[in-house]
């Protein structure tokens, strides 16, 4: 192990920093969750290998975190064995997803079934998706505008725009809609 981050936004500088081969990213990050980390952090450096960690064994956000371009996808409880195998997969150039959802994720594929792909209903953009993560962080508006360095005002578009997008009416609502998703959790 070469670092560990605290943090979205602290695991891309050390990314940066650190060049590593392989990351074990956990998806439910404070500030920036892993799905949006694994976009920041393959743009810079599309060679690097990603496996996402999560508390979730869920077919909709393993899918978000492929479609972000990580190379695997693991559930927290996963055995040392079975991780050790997704990275020795991953550095081979192969997929990797843990063995908990694999053939949910394998019958929602063949049977075409309708299934989550991270959020749900109109799609938000990444920084919809941001600011929500943020709101249900519980970060006050003022808040989320000086860490994005965005007006109080803009933000609360945003907020009205992922509302009005979703169909939710209180932020509440949007907190449970994040936490559902896999863009916060309760461990916050």
């Amino acid at each position: 192990m070469v670092g560990e981050a605290s943090n979205g936004w602290e695991s891309i500088e050390l990314s940066r920093k650190l060049l590593p081969d392989v990351i074990l990213l956990d998806i439910t990050m404070p500030d920036l969750n892993g799905i949006e980390a694994t976009r920041h952090i393959l743009n810079e450096n599309p060679h690097m290998k990603i496996i996402g960690l999560s508390v979730h064994p869920d077919n909709g956000i393993a899918s978000e975190m492929f479609k972000a371009g990580a190379s695997g996808y693991l559930t927290k409880d996963c055995a040392f064995e079975e991780l050790t195998k997704a990275i020795r997969n991953v550095i081979a150039g192969q997929k990797y997803l843990c063995s908990v959802i694999k053939e949910r994720v394998a019958a929602a594929f063949i049977s075409a079934q309708s299934y989550r792909t991270g959020l749900t209903g109109p799609k938000l953009t990444p920084k919809e998706r941001l600011v929500l993560q943020l709101i249900a962080e519980g970060k006050s508006t003022k808040d989320i505008a000086g860490e994005l360095n965005l007006s109080i005002k803009t933000i609360e578009t945003f907020r009205l725009k992922i509302m009005n997008k979703l169909g939710i009416t209180n932020i509440a609502g949007l907190v449970k809609y994040a936490i559902r998703e896999g863009l916060t959790s309760l461990e916050k």
